[in-house]
């Protein structure tokens, strides 16, 4: 179907460009991804890349975006870049709409809203902890025992609770994403924020390329640099390093360092590292194409060879455990003997939105607070176009309710 003629991103000319002339049709990274196998090689995807066709702007929200076309690239072209500005061109051209995409883009419309966001710093807070969404529902109990750690060397650390807009960004809504990102990124730095923990690697990348005027780390960094030893265990795991934080190395050794100081042994897959492959949720393809968002959980299964994953992204664990025994970092780290033993899983939803605001209340009742704040900002853009979330929440209140009368009756 043919759309409008205007011309195309400039930064997308470029590198349909870039990768017309620079690839060599190797075949190197369509050997690594079932996507490039459907359509490709990067030369040939950019050579008949036609704006106006609806059909080659959808091909590339079918990439995972990551990375690891130009990890293994010999000639070092920005593959997943590329396909990162097609879904852009969609998007300006109102064909990156997909109701398929709905669950993920309300889940990050919750996480930004008043009613499940807070700012807490407290008197001389310079440095923030930022969990992410997944974590906090999942495992709220971790996101206490990370804070605790962290007061332990500075009491003035504080804490937010807010969506860093991962998924908007990843499905090409740019605008969107650059107004909301900007307006909590000054808000930080105005109440004297200088440093941002995070435990999320989407927060992370989020962080350092949208952010300014702020350190970003991660907390299994600070808790490797400050020497914790966590309680001591044997057993032998393997490490799935997620691929949006591939280049990432510091936080890799970090990561492996508390689980070898916790007595256990490393045992490492094929992909890791800056050759990691996606769990399957990278760009919201397991919404748009579940079959081959699989293949990557498959591929994991068969690496993993029977070891149990650990990851450091909540996101992945959700991926991977419907493929592998999987766990995250904190379940190791505060649970062990449990985690090893296959108990230790994190809540699902709807218990995670519970679990949220139960979180944000913790904290928000607690003490010592300088600077209290609820996020009630949202973008031009998507004002123009918003309608009332209370039903969405209405529905997840009542899933709550019959969730919890079910346990209630498992438990008679």
């Amino acid at each position: 179907m043919k759309q409008s003629a205007a011309p195309v991103r400039s930064p997308l000319h470029k590198l349909c460009q870039t990768n017309i002339k620079g690839c060599t049709n190797c075949g190197k990274c369509v050997r690594e991804c079932a996507f490039l196998r459907k359509y490709g090689t990067p030369k040939k995807i950019a050579a008949e890349f036609d704006p106006t066709d609806s059909e080659k702007l959808h091909r590339a929200f079918e990439c995972n975006l990551c990375g690891l076309c130009s990890a293994v690239c010999p000639e070092k072209l920005e593959v997943d870049a590329m396909f990162l500005e097609m879904r852009r061109e969609a998007v300006d051209r109102d064909l990156g709409a997909y109701p398929e995409h709905r669950p993920l883009l309300n889940y990050e419309k919750v996480g930004t809203s008043r009613r499940f966001s807070l700012y807490r710093l407290p008197e001389g807070c310079r440095t923030i902890f930022f969990p992410g969404c997944s974590l906090p529902g999942t495992r709220p109990d971790a996101v206490h025992n990370l804070l605790a750690l962290m007061h332990q060397a500075d009491p003035t650390v504080g804490v937010v609770f807010d969506c860093c807009l991962k998924p908007s960004y990843s499905l090409g809504r740019e605008q969107y994403v650059n107004s909301m990102f900007e307006e909590m990124n000054d808000w930080l730095l105005r109440h004297g924020v200088r440093e941002v923990l995070v435990a999320c690697p989407n927060c992370q990348v989020m962080f350092e390329r949208l952010g300014h005027g702020m350190r970003v780390r991660t907390v299994w960094e600070a808790l490797a640099e400050a020497g914790l030893e966590p309680e001591r265990v044997s057993g032998t795991v393997t490490v799935h390093d997620p691929c949006v934080i591939r280049n990432a190395e510091p936080v890799h050794r970090a990561v492996r360092t508390l689980l070898e100081r916790q007595g256990l042994v490393v045992e490492e897959m094929k992909h890791a590292g800056k050759k990691t492959v996606c769990c399957g949720k990278g760009g919201g393809v397991n919404l748009l194409n579940p079959s081959l968002a699989g293949e990557w959980g498959e591929l994991r299964k068969k690496e993993a060879d029977g070891r149990r994953v650990i990851t450091y992204c909540a996101g992945c664990v959700q991926a991977l455990e419907q493929h592998t025994p999987t766990n995250h970092l904190v379940d190791l780290l505060f649970a062990p003997a449990q985690t090893l033993a296959g108990k230790k899983k994190g809540a699902k939803a709807p218990i995670t939105y519970l679990n949220r605001l139960r979180l944000k209340m913790s904290f928000k009742k607690k003490k010592g607070n300088a600077v209290l704040r609820e996020r009630s900002f949202v973008a031009q853009q998507a004002l123009q176009k918003r309608r009332r979330w209370k039903i969405p929440f209405t529905q997840i209140l009542c899933g709550i309710a019959a969730a919890a009368a079910g346990m209630h009756w498992l438990s008679l």
